[in-house]
């Protein structure tokens, strides 16, 4: 006589455990919370039939299924809310007056239509995958060169994962592929000058595109580069990627130039042109025509559009940086003061302006902040009822030049931008030198 237990037919609990068993009295509408409850525990648990151990259960507040369970977990009905642990093995020998092989999870498995524990299975296999690229991962790092500008410490791992960059990597469709491709952009890194970042897309990857902003390739090199502390998740891309010695383009960003040239140029007075990272890089910069001439450094476009207004006559030394000056943009301001220019650099009062100031000076220490003080913000400030968005002080940097200046920005909460002075600044384009600071 055969009697091994039928597997399951609809693959729910294991061990045949509902072969010959007289599911119907069990599984009620009434008695469904019990069963819906005990299968949140195995799934988080990962113990299918929970045949041993313990576990709480909590009552419903309806009177008829607190009884429909009445003999099962106890003999006296519960409270409503009332909440219990009660010994599975106990509720499994009650459970086999229905079917010889029946546990509390085969049970809780046919109330819920599916197996249990997946929840335990799959943090398990999650588990395991992590593991193994983060071993990976450790394993890529140790193979880069000796020059590499960057390489990933197991400790940063965490961090990864704080910010949820694992995550992303795990919903890759080729994660080991992902870290293997991250590894060849950072062994091709330049220790030293500049590459472009489709080349070294291309290089690496295969596709000039693979480093595009948005791609997961992109995303995980400057997460790499955030968690080992050289970049910051606040800068901007073009800044991020100019950190790390790659140019998102050498044709593409620069300087707007207006009566700033390099050595050798003959353009038209009033001409307004963008000289590219390729030029910026490569040219050499005319002495001054006199000591104590100034190149006026700005942030905003709208100042060279002011200053094309300026008469003829007078003549206009201006460079705009359009946003957040790159590497090779600071570098540039730094080739002018060597070659003898007295330099004025200026922003908008907000945490990015700031911040760019602050690049300029430590790029360039004999610059000058340029009507960037507590007075010049307090008179920027935008009349009411005009309210601007609100100025984020927690990542206002430090302003070292005028301390007071930050206490001011942070007393107001509000921004100021270039253009709030954009009468004042003409008038210092005009004089040829910027506004003394008091």
């Amino acid at each position: 006589m055969n009697t091994a237990a039928a597997d399951c037919p609809q693959q729910w609990c294991t061990g045949g455990a509902c072969d010959g068993a007289r599911l119907e009295s069990l599984l009620t509408e009434e008695a469904h919370w019990l069963w819906e409850q005990l299968a949140a525990r195995a799934d988080r648990s990962g113990e299918p039939s929970m045949a041993g151990g313990t576990t709480m259960i909590t009552a419903p507040a309806a009177s008829g299924q607190r009884a429909a369970v009445l003999g099962l977990v106890g003999s006296r009905i519960l409270a409503p809310g009332e909440r219990r642990r009660i010994r599975l093995d106990e509720l499994t020998l009650r459970l086999r007056r229905h079917g010889p092989r029946l546990t509390p999870g085969a049970v809780a498995a046919h109330a819920a239509g599916r197996a249990l524990g997946s929840t335990a299975a799959e943090r398990a296999r999650q588990l395991a995958r992590t593991t193994s690229l983060r071993k990976l991962r450790a394993r890529l790092a140790q193979d880069l060169p000796g020059h590499a500008p960057l390489r990933p410490a197991d400790e940063t791992w965490e961090e990864l994962h704080r910010t949820g960059r694992v995550a992303r990597i795990l919903q890759h469709p080729t994660p080991e592929q992902l870290l293997e491709t991250a590894a060849e952009v950072l062994r091709r890194l330049p220790p030293h000058g500049r590459t472009d970042r489709r080349l070294l897309a291309f290089h690496a990857a295969g596709n000039p595109h693979g480093l595009d902003a948005g791609t997961d390739l992109a995303g995980l090199v400057l997460a790499e580069a955030a968690a080992a502390g050289l970049i910051t998740t606040a800068l901007p891309t073009r800044t991020a990627w100019g950190t790390l010695g790659v140019d998102l383009d050498r044709l593409g960003g620069g300087l707007l130039s207006l009566g700033v040239h390099p050595d050798g140029w003959q353009v038209p007075a009033r001409f307004p042109l963008v000289l590219p990272p390729a030029t910026l890089t490569n040219v050499h910069w005319p002495t001054p025509p006199h000591e104590g001439s100034w190149v006026f450094v700005t942030e905003n476009p709208s100042v060279t559009t002011a200053a094309l207004e300026l008469p003829p006559a007078v003549p206009v030394r201006l460079l705009c940086t359009v946003g957040t000056p790159s590497a090779t943009e600071l570098d540039t301001l730094a080739r002018l003061a060597d070659s003898g220019w007295n330099i004025a650099v200026r922003a908008d009062f907000d945490a990015s302006g700031i911040g760019h100031l602050r690049a300029a000076l430590r790029t360039v220490p004999r610059a000058r902040p340029w009507r960037m003080n507590a007075d010049d913000y307090v008179r920027s400030l935008h009349p009411t009822p005009f309210q601007p968005t609100p100025l984020d002080t927690e990542r206002l940097p430090e302003t070292e030049w005028d301390p007071a200046l930050r206490r001011a920005m942070c007393a107001s909460g509000r921004p100021a931008y270039e253009e709030a002075l954009l009468n004042d600044i003409r008038n210092d384009i005009r004089n040829g030198h910027p506004h003394p600071n008091p």
